[in-house]
């Protein structure tokens, strides 16, 4: 498959599937077009042991959790008082309010809920975040459930 044709097909779930580990929108651009660099230089060793789709949602994933553990390493109470975080505005509330729930959920279940936001097959999230499929499943139950709750007890009106 041509990196071409692969950066168009993937590139929308892609930068969603960074949203829900970030629920910030520069910082989702930036993972995203990490996550292709890295397909283009990895490309000619892709083995083809699972789907192309299982590959990239992995490498986005691993991308993913780096940035929250460098974000752990480095407060942002440590930036100087006077900037000011700026908030990608164009996003409905209640989508906004989706990734950040997504956000605040423990790292497997961002992977997990992203991916099925995504429509990505039951069975290629188990072999992404490496549990079995029944396993998976009931966690994309729970989840939907714990979100389903955050939206009646937080959610826009």
């Amino acid at each position: 498959m041509e990196f071409e044709v692969i950066y168009k097909t993937y590139w929308d779930r892609i930068f969603r599937l960074c949203m829900g580990f970030v629920n910030d929108y520069d910082i989702a651009q930036d993972l995203a077009q990490e996550t292709f660099v890295i397909v283009w230089q990895k490309l000619d060793t892709f083995r083809n042991e699972s789907g192309i789709g299982t590959w990239i949602f992995r490498i986005a994933s691993n991308n993913c959790l780096r940035q929250i553990e460098k974000e752990k390493r480095f407060l942002k109470s440590d930036l100087p008082v006077n900037l000011q975080e700026e908030k990608q505005q164009s996003l409905e509330p209640q989508i906004q309010f989706l990734y950040q729930c997504i956000a605040e959920l423990p790292e497997t279940e961002r992977i997990i809920i992203s991916l099925e936001l995504e429509e990505v097959k039951q069975a290629e999230i188990a072999k992404i975040v490496g549990l079995s499929e029944a396993n998976t499943r009931v966690k994309i139950h729970r989840i939907k459930e714990k979100l389903t709750q955050k939206f009646k007890e937080n959610g826009p009106k």
